[in-house]
């Protein structure tokens, strides 16, 4: 059993008739509903304006892998709250998927240690997204290429830190292209990033991106048995050299 939490800012749906129509139980419904046909997924939802961002201490504790989504309210969520993701990710091997505009999120620019920073165009753009490591399970199920009819350009330079994986690039009517599928190890844990989700677009109801997501979420979460590491002072002797 994976434990999933899927955060949401949920402030666009809630003031955006347009947004409401498509999301209308907001992004953070419409994925986890999809991703609650895997029986091995216990899920639950969590939005900015819950108290402590629904993400507190036993949540966090009791979360395999996050989900994020922000765009326009990166910096109401908290210092405590950062920090306690933060830690249940590097120390606590707990995975996270963050999703488009999260790219500017607080707890991806702290894993990442850069701007996040890139290019933007929102135009109702083709986007084709390309299998660039074939046999990754993230990319598992895909054919060598999907395409989304509407979306919001992302574009080159991405100021992330090289990724260990790049699964998927994207390339644009404009003729930009842009790094869309990325992971990295941080500390215990595993950091993935997937570029489409403008909130605009019905993106999080097409069958290739949500199969990405779950894909996402499988690999992302804490092989089992992980256990967190210790750090401090050791005095000599400590270790039972009988084992």
């Amino acid at each position: 059993m994976i434990r999933l939490t899927v955060w949401n800012e949920y402030r666009h749906e809630k003031k955006n008739p347009k947004i409401a129509e498509i999301y209308p139980q907001g992004m953070h419904g419409a994925i986890a509903s999809a991703l609650a046909k895997d029986a091995d997924l216990k899920i639950r939802t969590a939005t900015l304006d819950e108290p402590e961002h629904g993400l507190t201490q036993e949540v966090v504790d009791a979360t395999d892998v996050f989900i994020w989504w922000g765009h326009m309210h990166h910096q109401d969520v908290t210092d405590p709250i950062i920090e306690r993701v933060h830690k249940r990710v590097v120390v606590g091997g707990a995975g996270i998927v963050v999703l488009h505009s999260g790219h500017f999120s607080r707890i991806f620019k702290r894993l990442m240690g850069t701007t996040c920073d890139l290019k933007w165009r929102e135009a109702n753009d083709r986007e084709i997204l390309w299998v660039t490591r074939p046999g990754h399970p993230i990319v598992a199920g895909l054919d060598d290429h999907f395409v989304l009819a509407a979306e919001e350009m992302y574009g080159e330079y991405f100021d992330v830190p090289e990724p260990e994986t790049t699964f998927l690039i994207s390339s644009f009517t404009g003729g930009e292209v842009f790094r869309s599928g990325c992971t990295w190890q941080r500390g215990a844990g595993k950091v993935v990033y997937f570029r489409p989700g403008h909130e605009t677009y019905p993106t999080y109801h097409d069958k290739n991106v949500l199969k990405v997501i779950h894909n996402a979420v499988r690999w992302a979460a804490p092989n089992a048995g992980l256990k967190s590491p210790t750090f401090g002072n050791r005095k000599v002797g400590w270790i039972d050299q009988t084992k």
